[in-house]
């Protein structure tokens, strides 16, 4: 469950905390700060979309993600979720079945692709200055900020990413700062307005994070703290011991409230709540365990001194991203259960990320370590799988013992994890989602295209459909619109 978002939280406690010092108690129900303490009310209207339809793909290679692939398979979804998966090219359906058959032979199904660190809607494509929302740069720590709030909808590079197979993706802040600010999980479906219309149900809050060389040479140029590595730590510590300060001070009084309101008689007034800090705010909920931490990290000693900072403050590390030199620790982040969000090879754009090797995600894998591949960038975000299969060939060239079931995993089931939504996608399995993508070649070739792409049982990307514009961006370069060709 999200938390509360600031401005409704504000509002809640503000009424609340009025009418609770008014010394008013309604007779025979409970003072509203104690009613209504956890209510979250949606902020928008939901994101209008056609009913999905009960659909079954037939005669296809199946990659659950769990296993081998299943050959002449079939796989079935109804109400947005995978129904059964069969073997035997096709089910036996009776004449009365409402069920949309589609032929899916000579093609591959997978899970759609999950992209664990994109910038898509806070850098769009094309990148202007007028939409360059990425990175509050103008602190070192800015935790009180969130890329939702950054997200222009119409970013045309929402719709190239689903047509590379991408049907969920973390949007984060940039690279800046020693904390960013929220990530976002967002679905992958046209239509939304704002931001909030597209997060994906049941996906817990992350926190951007970054270490090494951005933040000491952003804010060193500005003759500020931090210009160095131990400037970076020493910052960074401070920050979660008052964080963790905050959050005391907040379950102190939540306990004291809970007595209060528990009382037959609220007699007195209830207890002050601190002082809010969005800031705090935020980090507090990652110590307590409810918002996952995503750090921008290359060089394993940055690795391991951010390791020993949240051991020390008794926070978990979800995921290390870009993290070239995870190959090197990989025994430690084996038993950190930290996930490893990569490339295959990107390298040597700057010294911290100078010395990778394009077997990394193997070795990462053959140590037990959930390797991911992910973008950052609106070009790579189109050919994910692509990347596995780069990462894959060089894993087994150097003898690691890979298959291709490892290497759809480094884009489905593993990001699933690194973003806490693997309960709900990342594999295809009866009773999760129906975020599906259907390939023409073999899904790891640099020939796959998506044919066609399912998110939560739609067709997002339907090739007997219509062209229909998907950013009003781009609506005048249509085909239909111009009257074809």
């Amino acid at each position: 469950m999200r938390s509360l978002r600031p401005a409704a939280l504000l509002l809640l406690l503000t009424a609340c905390g009025g009418a609770a010092q008014s010394g008013a108690k309604p007779a025979g129900a409970p003072p509203a700060i104690c009613a209504h303490r956890s209510t979250e009310q949606p902020a928008v209207a939901p994101l209008l979309r056609p009913q999905p339809a009960d659909i079954v793909l037939t005669h296809a290679t199946i990659w659950t993600g769990t296993g081998p692939a299943l050959s002449d398979s079939w796989l079935r979804f109804s109400k947005g979720r995978i129904t059964a998966i069969g073997s035997g090219g096709a089910p036996k359906l009776t004449t009365d079945e409402n069920t949309r058959v589609i032929n899916a032979t000579g093609k591959w199904v997978t899970a759609g692709i999950i992209d664990t660190h994109s910038h898509l809607g806070v850098y769009p494509s094309p990148n202007t200055t007028g939409h360059d929302d990425g990175n509050e740069a103008t602190g070192p720590t800015t935790p009180e900020v969130s890329s939702q709030d950054s997200i222009w909808v119409q970013d045309p590079g929402f719709e190239r990413a689903l047509r590379g197979g991408v049907t969920a993706m973390q949007i984060l802040p940039g690279s800046a700062n020693l904390v960013g600010g929220r990530g976002y999980v967002i679905k992958n479906k046209r239509g939304a307005r704002v931001a909030e219309q597209l997060h994906f149900p049941g996906a817990p809050e992350t926190l951007k994070m970054a270490c090494g060389e951005n933040p000491k040479r952003v804010y060193g140029e500005q003759g500020r703290m931090p210009s160095t590595r131990m400037g970076n730590i020493a910052t960074i510590r401070q920050m979660w011991i008052d964080a963790a300060e905050y959050r005391k001070q907040w379950d102190d009084y939540n306990a004291k409230l809970d007595s209060w309101c528990a009382a037959d008689d609220q007699a007195g007034s209830p207890p002050d709540a601190p002082s809010r800090d969005l800031g705090k705010e935020t980090l507090a909920e990652v110590l307590r365990g409810h918002i996952l931490p995503q750090i921008h990290c290359y060089q394993a000693d940055d690795m391991l001194n951010q390791i020993q900072v949240a051991d020390e403050m008794g926070f978990a590390i979800r995921s290390f991203h870009h993290a070239v030199e995870a190959y090197k620790i990989r025994d430690v982040l084996a038993a950190k259960q930290i996930a490893i969000s990569t490339w295959p090879d990107w390298w040597g754009f700057k010294i911290e990320a100078y010395d990778t090797i394009n077997e990394g995600p193997g070795l990462l894998t053959e140590a037990g370590v959930r390797a991911v591949l992910k973008s950052d960038s609106p070009i790579t975000n189109q050919r994910l799988g692509q990347e596995a299969g780069k990462a894959l060939a060089a894993g087994l060239s150097a003898g690691i013992k890979l298959d291709d079931n490892d290497a759809i995993r480094w884009v489905t089931a593993n990001p699933a994890w690194a973003l806490g939504i693997d309960q709900f996608t990342g594999t295809l399995e009866v009773g999760k989602m129906a975020d599906i993508v259907v390939w023409d070649h073999q899904p790891l070739s640099s020939y796959a295209s998506a044919v066609w792409v399912f998110v939560d049982g739609i067709a997002e990307l339907d090739p007997t459909a219509p062209p229909d514009p998907w950013s009003d961006f781009e609506a005048g370069t249509n085909n239909h619109v111009r009257g074809g060709r």
